[in-house]
């Protein structure tokens, strides 16, 4: 049997703030609503939208560093995989699709950098600097 492939990358904006729990043994969980818009015209030439909320969950460390710079309205790009999970609820067996998120990426642009390197130094990150972060590379990052 071949193997099948699980990733989904979104980018949208955070519908209310993430809610930070932790299971029995003391693991962090963070999940939050995300919320993807498409736009296009019908036939008749008249702008239309949809939007879709998805269901977000992160572990771990990046649970905590969702908590602390993730917010309502903030805009990111959530890399990871889609899951079912099922669970009883009054005798019925129910199911809900969540995105375990691997990866997400803080796209709000300078105005949280500073509560970025806040958050990723309070987590021990050994990559946070106090450059200023203009988005393009320096010279000394070039790899050529």
């Amino acid at each position: 049997m071949s193997r099948g492939y699980n990733r989904v990358v979104l980018v949208g904006n955070v519908g209310k703030d993430p809610e930070l729990r932790y299971t029995a043994s003391g693991v962090p969980v963070a999940t939050f609503s995300l919320a993807t818009s498409e736009m296009w015209k019908d036939k008749d030439g008249t702008p239309r939208e949809r939007t879709d909320w998805h269901s977000i969950v992160a572990w771990s460390k990046l649970a905590e560093i969702i908590q602390e710079i993730v917010k309502k309205g903030s805009r990111l790009l959530v890399e990871g995989k889609i899951q079912t999970r099922f669970y009883e609820k009054n005798g019925e067996r129910r199911s809900v699709v969540e995105i375990v998120a691997d990866n997400v990426l803080l796209l709000d642009g300078r105005k949280n950098f500073d509560e970025v390197l806040h958050a990723a130094s309070a987590f021990g990150s050994t990559n946070a600097e106090t450059s200023d972060f203009s988005g393009a590379p320096s010279d000394e990052d070039l790899p050529f």
